[in-house]
Protein backbone atom coordinates (compact mmCIF):
# COMPACT_ATOMS: atom_id res chain seq x y z
CA UNK A 1 0.00 0.00 0.00
CA UNK A 2 2.58 2.05 1.04
CA UNK A 3 5.63 1.29 -1.26
CA UNK A 4 5.65 -0.31 -4.66
CA UNK A 5 8.76 -2.92 -3.83
CA UNK A 6 9.53 -3.67 -7.45
CA UNK A 7 9.90 -0.24 -8.11
CA UNK A 8 12.56 0.06 -5.37
CA UNK A 9 14.26 -3.13 -6.28
CA UNK A 10 14.58 -1.37 -9.89
CA UNK A 11 15.79 2.12 -8.68
CA UNK A 12 18.09 -0.09 -6.62
CA UNK A 13 19.66 -2.28 -9.38
CA UNK A 14 19.94 0.32 -11.78
CA UNK A 15 22.13 2.50 -8.72
CA UNK A 16 24.15 -0.52 -8.31
CA UNK A 17 23.89 -3.27 -11.19
CA UNK A 18 26.20 -6.10 -10.24
CA UNK A 19 27.41 -5.79 -6.83
CA UNK A 20 29.46 -8.76 -5.03
CA UNK A 21 28.22 -8.35 -1.60
CA UNK A 22 24.85 -6.50 -0.85
CA UNK A 23 23.73 -6.02 3.13
CA UNK A 24 20.19 -5.07 3.50
CA UNK A 25 19.93 -3.23 6.83
CA UNK A 26 17.09 -3.69 8.53
CA UNK A 27 15.69 -6.50 6.66
CA UNK A 28 12.52 -7.23 9.20
CA UNK A 29 10.83 -10.04 8.23
CA UNK A 30 12.15 -10.60 4.69
CA UNK A 31 9.45 -10.18 2.46
CA UNK A 32 11.23 -7.51 0.42
CA UNK A 33 14.78 -9.80 0.71
CA UNK A 34 12.93 -12.44 -1.77
CA UNK A 35 13.01 -9.41 -4.27
CA UNK A 36 16.46 -8.58 -3.77
CA UNK A 37 17.69 -12.37 -4.18
CA UNK A 38 16.00 -12.33 -7.52
CA UNK A 39 16.87 -8.94 -8.90
CA UNK A 40 20.90 -9.57 -7.60
CA UNK A 41 21.52 -13.62 -8.67
CA UNK A 42 25.21 -13.15 -8.29
CA UNK A 43 25.34 -11.19 -4.98
CA UNK A 44 26.17 -12.75 -1.66
CA UNK A 45 22.98 -11.11 0.59
CA UNK A 46 23.53 -10.31 4.56
CA UNK A 47 20.07 -9.70 5.72
CA UNK A 48 20.22 -7.69 9.24
CA UNK A 49 18.16 -6.49 11.87
CA UNK A 50 17.52 -6.32 15.69
CA UNK A 51 14.25 -7.56 15.28
CA UNK A 52 12.97 -10.58 16.85
CA UNK A 53 10.84 -12.02 13.82
CA UNK A 54 14.33 -11.49 11.35
CA UNK A 55 13.31 -13.36 8.02
CA UNK A 56 10.33 -15.20 9.35
CA UNK A 57 8.85 -14.20 6.05
CA UNK A 58 11.33 -14.87 3.45
CA UNK A 59 10.58 -18.08 1.21
CA UNK A 60 13.35 -17.53 -1.20
CA UNK A 61 16.37 -20.34 -1.56
CA UNK A 62 17.67 -20.26 1.73
CA UNK A 63 21.55 -20.45 0.75
CA UNK A 64 20.79 -17.00 -1.11
CA UNK A 65 20.88 -15.65 2.26
CA UNK A 66 22.18 -15.11 5.88
CA UNK A 67 20.03 -13.59 7.90
CA UNK A 68 21.52 -11.98 11.35
CA UNK A 69 20.28 -10.42 14.49
CA UNK A 70 23.06 -8.12 14.96
CA UNK A 71 23.59 -4.05 14.65
CA UNK A 72 24.90 -2.34 12.35
CA UNK A 73 27.52 -0.79 14.57
CA UNK A 74 28.55 -4.83 15.53
CA UNK A 75 28.73 -5.98 12.40
CA UNK A 76 30.84 -2.70 10.88
CA UNK A 77 33.55 -3.93 13.80
CA UNK A 78 33.22 -7.51 12.51
CA UNK A 79 33.11 -6.61 8.99
CA UNK A 80 34.52 -2.69 8.22
CA UNK A 81 35.05 -2.22 4.15
CA UNK A 82 32.69 -5.54 2.75
CA UNK A 83 30.07 -4.24 0.91
CA UNK A 84 29.84 -2.47 -2.47
CA UNK A 85 26.12 -2.19 -1.64
CA UNK A 86 24.22 -1.40 1.77
CA UNK A 87 20.35 -0.76 1.05
CA UNK A 88 18.86 1.12 3.97
CA UNK A 89 14.72 1.85 3.04
CA UNK A 90 12.62 3.39 5.81
CA UNK A 91 14.70 2.39 8.62
CA UNK A 92 15.98 6.03 9.81
CA UNK A 93 12.39 7.07 10.74
CA UNK A 94 12.33 4.15 13.40
CA UNK A 95 15.99 5.33 14.95
CA UNK A 96 15.90 7.76 17.30
CA UNK A 97 17.14 11.22 16.45
CA UNK A 98 20.49 10.93 19.18
CA UNK A 99 21.49 7.13 17.45
CA UNK A 100 20.97 8.12 13.59
CA UNK A 101 24.52 9.71 13.45
CA UNK A 102 25.78 5.93 14.58
CA UNK A 103 23.89 4.25 12.20
CA UNK A 104 25.26 6.34 9.69
CA UNK A 105 28.53 6.04 10.56
CA UNK A 106 28.28 2.13 10.75
CA UNK A 107 27.20 2.46 7.11
CA UNK A 108 30.14 4.15 6.09
CA UNK A 109 32.26 1.60 7.58
CA UNK A 110 30.68 -1.32 6.13
CA UNK A 111 31.11 0.14 2.25
CA UNK A 112 33.36 -1.09 0.28
CA UNK A 113 35.71 1.65 -1.43
CA UNK A 114 33.38 3.00 -4.51
CA UNK A 115 30.60 1.40 -2.37
CA UNK A 116 26.92 2.61 -2.94
CA UNK A 117 23.94 3.43 0.02
CA UNK A 118 20.71 3.32 -1.17
CA UNK A 119 18.62 5.25 0.99
CA UNK A 120 15.02 5.37 1.19
CA UNK A 121 12.42 6.79 3.61
CA UNK A 122 8.88 8.56 4.03
CA UNK A 123 8.81 12.66 3.62
CA UNK A 124 6.95 14.05 6.16
CA UNK A 125 4.61 16.63 4.82
CA UNK A 126 1.17 15.81 7.41
CA UNK A 127 -1.32 14.83 4.42
CA UNK A 128 -3.36 12.12 4.70
CA UNK A 129 -1.52 9.37 2.81
CA UNK A 130 1.71 10.31 5.35
CA UNK A 131 -0.61 10.09 8.29
CA UNK A 132 -1.75 6.89 7.02
CA UNK A 133 1.82 5.58 6.91
CA UNK A 134 2.58 7.21 10.33
CA UNK A 135 -0.54 5.40 11.84
CA UNK A 136 0.45 1.92 10.10
CA UNK A 137 4.46 2.49 11.34
CA UNK A 138 2.96 3.72 15.17
CA UNK A 139 0.69 0.79 15.09
CA UNK A 140 2.27 -1.82 13.60
CA UNK A 141 5.49 -1.53 15.29
CA UNK A 142 4.81 0.04 18.93
CA UNK A 143 8.26 2.21 17.43
CA UNK A 144 7.87 5.90 18.50
CA UNK A 145 8.59 7.23 14.69
CA UNK A 146 9.85 10.72 13.19
CA UNK A 147 10.45 11.20 9.82
CA UNK A 148 12.53 13.04 8.25
CA UNK A 149 11.58 15.97 5.23
CA UNK A 150 13.48 15.12 2.26
CA UNK A 151 15.57 18.22 2.25
CA UNK A 152 16.25 17.25 5.80
CA UNK A 153 17.44 14.11 4.86
CA UNK A 154 19.79 15.25 2.31
CA UNK A 155 21.87 17.63 4.58
CA UNK A 156 21.81 14.49 7.06
CA UNK A 157 23.21 12.44 4.63
CA UNK A 158 25.87 15.14 2.93
CA UNK A 159 27.08 15.58 6.33
CA UNK A 160 27.22 12.14 7.14
CA UNK A 161 29.37 10.94 3.50
CA UNK A 162 30.05 14.08 2.02
CA UNK A 163 28.63 17.41 0.59
CA UNK A 164 29.18 15.55 -3.25
CA UNK A 165 27.98 11.90 -1.81
CA UNK A 166 24.49 12.30 -3.59
CA UNK A 167 24.47 10.80 -7.07
CA UNK A 168 21.23 10.67 -7.84
CA UNK A 169 17.71 10.91 -6.46
CA UNK A 170 14.65 9.58 -7.46
CA UNK A 171 11.00 9.17 -5.97
CA UNK A 172 9.04 5.00 -5.75
CA UNK A 173 6.00 4.58 -6.43
CA UNK A 174 3.26 4.96 -5.52
CA UNK A 175 3.45 8.05 -3.64
CA UNK A 176 5.78 10.89 -3.76
CA UNK A 177 6.56 10.59 -0.28
CA UNK A 178 9.06 7.89 -1.08
CA UNK A 179 12.13 9.63 -1.01
CA UNK A 180 15.18 7.93 -2.47
CA UNK A 181 18.97 8.64 -2.95
CA UNK A 182 21.99 6.58 -4.00
CA UNK A 183 24.77 7.41 -1.92
CA UNK A 184 28.45 7.38 -3.22
CA UNK A 185 30.66 8.76 -0.03
CA UNK A 186 33.28 11.08 -0.48
CA UNK A 187 37.28 9.78 -0.18
CA UNK A 188 39.06 10.96 2.56
CA UNK A 189 35.85 12.68 4.09
CA UNK A 190 34.83 10.55 7.06
CA UNK A 191 32.57 12.70 9.26
CA UNK A 192 31.98 13.08 13.25
CA UNK A 193 27.85 13.46 13.47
Amino acid sequence: MFLDLADWTATVRKWQPQPRRLLELGCGEGYSTELLVAAFPDATIEAIDIADNIGRLYGGPPERVRFRRISAEDLADEAPASFDLVILSDVLHHVPGEARSSLLGAVRRLLSAGGVLAFKDWHRNYSPIYWAGWGSDTILTGDKVAYLTRTEARELLMHAFGKNSIADEATIAPWSNNYAFKIVPEAGTARSL
